[in-house]
């Protein structure tokens, strides 16, 4: 398994990766128009308006098929993190976000982060050290939970 960062190149196939786990895991809970709107979210050209903005992502990759993404807006916010069904409970999610956030912490920050996650995820979030900041957030009829994960920042020692 290689994890690299993105490129434009990769916008397609994340794209193609993202949309079906979200219509299974995610948007099914919501009404068809918030379901149409967060799927329109997904397509290329809206990745690729994420990438202009600044967004940062890396993919996994297992023999030249994509297993996975992850993308961080303003090195602090977790926005996407997605790893296809076959490529499922091998640990992808897990080092995704630790490249994400090795990037971050590279970059500058210094050890808080964020995520607006889907339910279906929560557990998972909580297992990288994430805990609710706040009661589940609806917006345009997309519900998320907020959650947020602080580092200790402290040396060893004090």
């Amino acid at each position: 398994m290689r994890i690299r960062e993105a490129t434009l190149k990769d916008i397609p196939a994340i794209s193609e990766l993202i949309r079906p786990l979200v219509e299974k895991y995610i948007a099914y809970e919501f009404s068809p128009e918030a379901a149409r709107n967060l799927l329109l979210s997904m397509e290329p050209e809206a990745i690729r308006e994420y990438f202009k903005s600044g967004y940062k992502y890396h993919v996994a990759e297992e023999n030249g098929v994509l297993a996975g993404v992850v993308a961080v807006r303003d090195n602090v916010h977790l926005y996407h993190l997605f790893v296809a069904d076959a490529f499922r409970s091998q640990g992808i999610a897990r080092r995704l976000w630790q490249a994400a956030h090795d990037a971050c912490r590279d970059a500058g920050n210094a050890g808080e982060y964020t995520v607006n996650s889907s339910r279906f995820a929560v557990e998972m979030y909580r297992k990288f050290g994430f805990v609710e900041a706040g009661p589940p957030i609806t917006r345009d009829g997309v519900t998320a939970v907020p959650m947020k994960l602080i580092e200790n920042s402290f040396p060893l020692g004090e």
